[in-house]
């Protein structure tokens, strides 16, 4: 049984936003400057290799003529680096500028036909933070987005990634409670649109900072491992149109900065089949809900 009130946000939340809101144009010219990672001086003994598992949100666009979304596809298909590239894309099926629209739905139903797998992000028509929602909508929601996932890939999704990383032991129940699991990242392209802000100047030195960051485990053998390999998951955001315009030179720095971290690489370094990558998925999503996530950038401070 649901409470029909609104959840309530501290104080202290409104004022991390506002500070947040001060600070966003230093914050964007610091990131400019941070400097890249050094590499190990020698490789210390190597676990299983690594997989990159790219993962989308806040998709499909719904914008006419060129598409970011169908870009992104087309570099996914065909790439000097590794054709036929699946994804995970965490999709908002009812948003008013994506998948609400026809454009939108035929979109999905092109991720589903070309092999990627559909995980669900919202099914309101805004990108809706679940834990502010009211419970029925909230609900609602959640039904609504798995039954339009289900009419495009014929089975229920098993994946959620929460509207601004945001859960708690709440939401993350009622997730469980409709079958769908927490996947974070391991790492992120700090590439969702700020602000209208949709380049990435420290594109390289950003992944190169937080894959080495987990460096340490990798080679450890510490992470989850699935078919013989460690899945790496990297979030992009398909809605950008410099993501889209730039996919194969990410594919590329994927393989760099890995290259410089003298870390082991699977022979395929990126998932091609669907069943795979799903399993790599749900291999590691989040297990209890009342711990406090690691999340990307900001978003631990803002939430934690």
């Amino acid at each position: 049984m649901f409470n029909s009130s609104r959840p309530a946000l501290p104080q202290a939340y409104w004022r991390r936003c506002r500070l947040l809101l001060s600070l966003l144009p230093l914050l964007l010219t610091a990131c400019a400057s941070v400097p890249p990672v050094a590499p190990p001086a020698a490789a210390a003994q190597a676990g299983p290799p690594i997989r990159f598992l790219l993962t989308f949100d806040d998709g499909p666009s719904a914008r006419e003529g060129w598409n970011p979304t169908s870009s992104i596809l087309d570099d996914l298909a065909v790439n000097p680096i590794q054709p036929g590239i699946k994804a995970l894309f965490f999709v908002q099926t009812r948003a008013v500028n994506g998948g609400g629209t026809v454009l939108g739905r035929s979109i999905l139903r092109r991720e589903q036909a070309d092999g990627h797998l559909l995980g669900f992000h919202t099914a309101t028509p805004r990108h809706s933070n679940h834990r502010t929602m009211e419970p029925q909508q909230f609900e609602s929601s959640l039904q609504d987005g798995i039954a339009d996932l289900s009419a495009i890939t014929g089975v229920a999704p098993t994946l959620v990634r929460p509207p601004f990383w945001n859960y708690d032991a709440r939401t993350f129940a009622i997730y469980q409670q409709h079958g769908l699991r927490v996947l974070l990242t391991t790492l992120s392209a700090n590439d969702g649109k700020i602000y209208g802000f949709h380049a990435s100047p420290t594109r390289r030195s950003n992944l190169l900072k937080h894959l080495a960051a987990q460096a340490d485990a990798i080679r450890a053998g510490t992470l989850p491992q699935v078919d013989g390999v460690t899945p790496i998951v990297v979030t992009f955001h398909d809605v950008n149109d410099y993501t889209a315009r730039h996919m194969q030179e990410y594919l590329q720095l994927l393989l760099d900065v890995a290259h410089e971290l003298q870390l082991p690489v699977a022979s395929k370094p990126f998932y091609d089949e669907r069943a795979a990558l799903e399993r790599a998925a749900l291999a590691g999503t989040v297990t209890d809900g009342s711990a406090t996530p690691q999340l990307p950038g900001f978003w631990s401070w803002l939430w934690n």
